[in-house]
């Protein structure tokens, strides 16, 4: 039977990216989505295509929503992987910290941290099912890089970096994998509001000298999740070009 891989944020842009190239490798997916609109759209392309796509309208920062999508994964045979991608990118090149108010610091922390812990919190059971669980986080190279003018994204993502490594020393002994990946900047919906200052300093410094694409990622996710990456985990892969170089 094929694997089923939980992604979240995959109505559009880079998640669903990632849940169309796992569902093409024969993953059943389950599109884990705020958006209503985003998550029956994205269903029914993938379903078009001839996937097995299960669209569940989830809000990864709401105990309740998160429980009641892991009861329905686990009535769909359960969860074999996760992909926590869901997070907001608000406010990129905008406020300095000290700028930034309360209020769209802990917008941003409780989506891009909280829920990511969230999620994994409540799929962890199913996944420590499997004789070979996987989580992959996605974080950001923002916060390997100090991106100025975004504290909270990049202080969200890089606790997703250290969680990953934390996590990885928890599940292991139940033989779950977790990584991560930092993707560069990646031009999709999410990423539509971002000045165009950051797409040229990107343009300037990577190395490979063009614009990143949800395929950057998608392939390096599947990876992580595959048998051929079976003794790795608490590992975070950049993708960005060489922009970031650690």
């Amino acid at each position: 039977m094929s694997r089923l891989v939980v992604v979240t944020g995959a109505g559009r842009g880079l998640g669903y990216g990632i849940a169309q190239r796992l569902a093409e490798a024969g993953d059943r997916v389950v599109i884990a989505e705020l958006r209503a609109e985003n998550a029956a759209a994205a269903e029914e392309r993938l379903r078009a295509e001839g996937h097995d796509v299960t669209a569940v309208v989830t809000d990864i920062a709401d105990r309740d929503s998160v429980v009641a999508l892991a009861e329905r994964v686990a009535e769909l045979g359960g969860a074999d992987a996760l992909v926590n991608n869901a997070a907001l990118a608000d406010g990129v090149g905008g406020d300095t910290f000290w700028e930034l108010d309360e209020a769209g610091f802990e917008r941003v922390m409780r989506v891009n941290t909280y829920g990511t812990w969230l999620v994994s919190k409540h799929l962890f059971g199913q996944l420590a099912q499997r004789s070979r669980g996987a989580i992959v986080n996605i974080a950001s190279d923002a916060a390997l890089y100090g991106s100025p003018r975004l504290v909270h994204y990049v202080g969200s993502k890089g606790a997703v970096v250290a969680m990953t490594r934390s996590m990885a020393r928890d599940a292991g002994p139940h033989g779950v994998r977790v990584n991560a990946v930092a993707p560069g900047l990646t031009r999709v919906e999410a990423t539509e509001s971002v000045p165009a200052s950051r797409y040229a300093l990107y343009a300037d410094n990577q190395v490979l000298g063009r614009e990143q694409t949800p395929d950057d990622v998608s392939g390096v996710v599947q990876f992580l999740l595959s048998g051929a990456a079976d003794y790795i985990t608490g590992q975070t892969l950049v993708v960005d070009g060489g922009f970031v170089m650690n």
